[in-house]
């Protein structure tokens, strides 16, 4: 039952931006109090998921939604509209944020960290600009939220204020706004003159009528403009912010920041350019092959990491990359894939993050060289980060089996072979930089070693143990129990999951 229903749809629209701006505000005037401010972070975690709860049965029961806030000229305004794609990625964002900041608690308290009142302010800001880009109507609308994304997210990148937080916060601001400036604007702008219209559009707003040059240019800019989805060789920002706390990771790469990025790839592809007209782009298939090699490149890389924190972040631009292939196949099946990814890939790469931090406050160890036998003293830590490890590789019976599977059979129906060459290649390289670590926690021990007991454990605090177990299990819950997130996948316009009609 949705508790939300006496309200108009509109007004849960501005819920879901307004309530997380409301959990900030009271976060701040918490501060003194620490197990309230955290209460009220978690409150309006929750709060916030029942809204688009609510919000996702009106998509399921086809009720329209859609609000506007101001109008700055004729047909330009702030304004936000309720479509599945959207629904799916707050589902995720609002889900999520609940368990960070379980996990936060934890971490921060256990790490003893400075500032954490700002952290959860930032945090929910950071949510609340989700909120909005899940939600938007236009283009300008996307725009301006994606940037409060950049700016509201900073602080948490720079937390702890040393050296090389500042250094890592330069890269990761100057990255994204000079991508933003240099190509995202410019795309806009050239969408508006193009086509006459900013606004989200079942099949895409150009027509035969428009230049297919200047179409084939926009599709690259946008590309590269949305630096959030982190394509080569406008990646560097993700390596970069890993000086952050690792729940501010886990924002950066499951909940908000690099999901905002191949979010708002997907639903240019879908509603700006049309997955029915993407083929016909001339710069379609140059896209597709940088992002494969972006998939092949990061991968090769991560193997080559010792700190564990910098191979979770090559994965993470590997597996983006996944989203933006699926996305530009061009093909129903692949488009559902790469939404199914928006997910699975959040669940499996949170997890990861959750036992980076949880082996850094309990064992104090950041290096993978440094994590041999740990599994006798972490055992529930490490094999939360074997079932996440495989989510991510997609073997059975885990959530990231789905994804990939759909983008596969999108390759295969879309006749692009390398394609289906690049995703098995990279199947084998996430087993080759992450399976290794939770075995050599668990088989690699020093000889002589008394056999393992419970008196040796030293796990992370309760708080980071329960957000880890939740996100392990969802790995397994959403590769038994997918059908939920595949029905709101197939109201996508132009994305559907059956494969019966292909040969």
């Amino acid at each position: 039952m949705n508790i939300w229903s006496a309200l108009e749809p509109s007004q849960l629209i501005n819920l879901a931006i307004i309530v997380p701006l409301i959990g900030a505000a009271l976060v701040v005037l918490l501060g003194k109090y620490p197990n309230l401010r955290e209460t009220a972070s978690i409150g309006t975690a929750i709060i916030l998921f029942t809204i688009v709860l609510g919000i996702t049965d009106h998509t399921f029961n086809d009720v329209q939604m859609a609000t506007s806030w101001v109008a700055l000229l004729p047909g330009l305004e702030i304004a936000f509209l309720v479509e599945p794609l959207g629904v799916l990625f707050a589902l995720v964002a609002s889900f999520l944020w609940i368990i960070t900041t379980v996990y936060a608690i934890g971490y921060m308290r256990g790490h003893n960290e400075a500032n954490q009142t700002r952290f959860f302010c930032c945090f929910a800001l950071a949510i609340s600009t989700v909120m909005a880009i899940c939600f938007s109507a236009n283009l300008l609308t996307l725009f301006i939220f994606y940037e409060l994304l950049t700016l509201s997210t900073y602080p948490l990148v720079t937390h702890a204020g040393n050296e090389d937080a500042k250094r890592g916060g330069r890269v990761y601001l100057g990255i994204l706004l000079s991508t933003s400036i240099a190509f995202l604007l410019f795309a806009i702008l050239g969408t508006w003159v193009t086509a006459g219209t900013l606004d989200f559009t079942p099949g895409g707003v150009f027509t035969n009528s428009q230049s297919s040059g200047l179409v084939a240019l926009l599709l690259v800019l946008f590309c590269y403009g949305i630096g959030k989805a982190a394509l080569m060789p406008f990646h560097r920002w993700l390596p970069a912010a890993m000086v952050a706390p690792t729940p501010v990771s886990a924002l950066l790469h499951a909940v908000a920041v690099v999901k905002a990025g191949v979010f708002s790839i997907l639903k240019i592809v879908i509603y700006i350019f049309g997955i029915d007209n993407l083929s016909q782009i001339a710069t379609t298939d140059l896209m597709l092959y940088i992002g494969a090699a972006t998939v092949l490149l990061s991968s090769c890389v991560a193997i080559t990491k010792d700190n564990l924190k910098a191979r979770l972040a090559y994965s993470t631009v590997s597996q983006l990359s996944y989203i933006i292939v699926g996305a530009l196949l061009a093909t129903s099946v692949a488009a559902a894939g790469a939404s199914l990814h928006i997910v699975t890939h959040a669940v499996g790469k949170i997890t990861l993050f959750f036992c980076a931090g949880a082996i850094m406050v309990a064992a104090h160890k950041k290096n993978i060289s440094d994590m041999v036998g740990l599994g006798r003293k972490m055992p529930l830590t490490m094999i939360a980060f074997a079932v996440g490890s495989m989510s991510i590789i997609g073997l059975p019976p885990m959530a990231g089996t789905w994804s990939k599977w759909y983008l596969m059979v999108g390759a295969l129906e879309a006749d692009k072979l390398i394609i289906v060459g690049v995703l098995t290649i990279s199947t084998l390289l996430n087993v080759a930089y992450l399976l290794p670590i939770p075995i050599k926690a668990f088989f690699n021990t020093e000889t002589g070693q008394q056999p393992w007991s419970w008196s040796e454990t030293k796990e992370a605090p309760l708080p980071m143990l329960i957000a880890l177990g939740v996100t392990t299990v969802a790995c397994l819950v959403l590769f038994f129990y997918p059908q939920p997130i595949i029905d709101l996948i197939n109201l996508i316009p132009s994305v559907s999951t059956d494969t019966t009609g292909l040969s």
